[in-house]
């Protein structure tokens, strides 16, 4: 019976094609001649059978309506052993049309129904429980296709499960001519829109809505219109998104700058502006790189030992802070370093050996270490990068009592700020 369902299944597809309009108090009475086929849950035929269904419905008002069915077919015996038997089923149904919960559709016009029946089964016969949905697709003002599954648990000597499947052709049909012509011309709202076709019969309305309003004039009814007062996009619902982000206006906090939807159409928070969002930024007040998730690129142990090396070899002029000639080799890699670090910040520290005062030797160190600064500078290192401290003799790192001592005393050193 796999092929059953598939069939029907390709059928309701099908029938999602037309031009006309529900089933409707114009039009109370429905005629559906048809076939059905049967699955009874545990039967041992695969074999297809179809058999006659016949049902006649009435509209009762606001999507309700009651339909006798009756169908005939043969299925497999549910109890014991033997050939198929014969099904008769007569069977009465309450159906309610989602196309009153949902809006009209005009010829799409699906259903749910619940109700009960007698049904025989070869000379068994026993009440049952039925549950469906189906579809009515009406492709003229009177005559249209019927798709219909259900579930129906019968009560005969043996309990048993079945799903009927149908399919026919349906007729509506009971409206008089002349309350035909008096509903034609009746509009109250005096849109243009008779009532009988007037989807807002009681507000004058739009022909192309069917004689519904459209109040902000955006091609949205306001029916549809989540923003009935205010022109704005379809796919928006009828709402304005001043900002672009495809966030309404009405949802979003940030209603004139644009940002995503995750946020609230807001965009996210860079504390530090580095253009890496806070939401990912390792370092959330510290600038740095994306490529190092948002915190400044350092220079490593290695390096800022290379930049003291050279630091330990810058030549000053005898009881001067003038650089010698030489000195000029050692600051311009030295500043090459600096700059491939341009997050980091430094300190240039000035030392001197034990020759002079401790106060003379305090004012020495201290405009050399601004003389290596002010190199810097003028080559490009941004001045706020470096700070600069002097110590005089005060923290030797060999013997002042030899000259080559002295030499290693008489030194700049760069420190990385923390």
């Amino acid at each position: 019976m796999k092929h059953v369902k598939i069939a029907f299944l390709a059928l309701l597809l099908i029938v999602s094609y037309g031009t006309t309009n529900a089933q409707d108090t114009a039009n109370p009475w429905i005629l559906t001649l048809g076939a059905n086929a049967i699955d009874v849950k545990g039967g041992d035929s695969d074999e297809i059978k179809i058999g006659p269904k016949m049902s006649l419905g009435r509209y009762l008002g606001k999507g309700f309506s009651l339909e006798l069915a009756g169908a005939v077919n043969e299925i497999s015996r549910p109890w014991g052993a033997g050939s198929d038997a014969t099904f008769v089923g007569i069977d009465l149904n309450a159906k309610y049309a989602l196309s009153n919960a949902f809006g009209k559709s005009g010829w799409f016009d699906p259903f749910l129904y619940v109700g009960g029946g007698e049904n025989w089964v070869g000379t068994e016969n026993g009440l049952s429980l039925n549950a469906g949905a189906g579809i009515n697709a009406w492709f003229t003002d009177h005559v249209g296709i019927n798709v219909t599954g259900g579930y129906k648990k019968v009560n005969t000597p043996v309990d048993f499960e079945m799903m009927q499947y149908s399919v026919g052709l349906a007729w509506k049909f009971g409206n008089s001519k002349a309350k035909d012509i008096t509903e034609e011309l009746s509009d109250k709202d005096g849109d243009g829109v008779a009532d009988c076709r007037d989807e807002c019969p009681d507000v004058a309305g739009l022909a192309e809505f069917h004689g519904c309003p459209d109040t902000d004039g955006d091609g949205i009814p306001d029916k549809m219109d989540k923003c009935p007062t205010v022109a704005g996009l379809k796919m928006l619902h009828g709402c304005p998104d001043r900002d672009g982000d495809g966030t309404a206006d009405k949802d979003d906090a940030c209603p004139d700058v644009f940002g995503p939807k995750t946020n609230a159409g807001c965009p996210f928070k860079d504390t530090d502006g580095d253009g890496v969002i806070d939401l990912i930024d390792r370092c959330v007040t510290v600038k740095g790189p994306a490529s190092n998730y948002g915190c400044p690129v350092l220079p490593t142990v290695e390096i800022m030992n290379e930049l003291n090396e050279y630091g330990r070899t810058i030549l000053f002029d005898y009881d001067k802070w003038s650089f010698k000639k030489e000195s000029y080799a050692v600051l311009e890699p030295m500043t090459t370093i600096l700059k491939e670090y341009p997050d980091a910040d430094f300190i240039i520290e000035g030392h001197t050996d034990s020759d002079g005062s401790d106060a003379y030797n305090q004012i020495l160190s201290e405009k050399r270490a601004n003389a290596v600064r002010d190199y810097f500078v003028t080559n490009g290192i941004n001045p706020s990068r470096l700070t600069t401290k002097a110590f005089g003799e005060s923290k030797p790192v060999d013997t002042n009592a030899t000259p080559a001592g002295k030499a290693n005393n008489r030194r700049t050193e760069v420190k990385l700020v923390e």
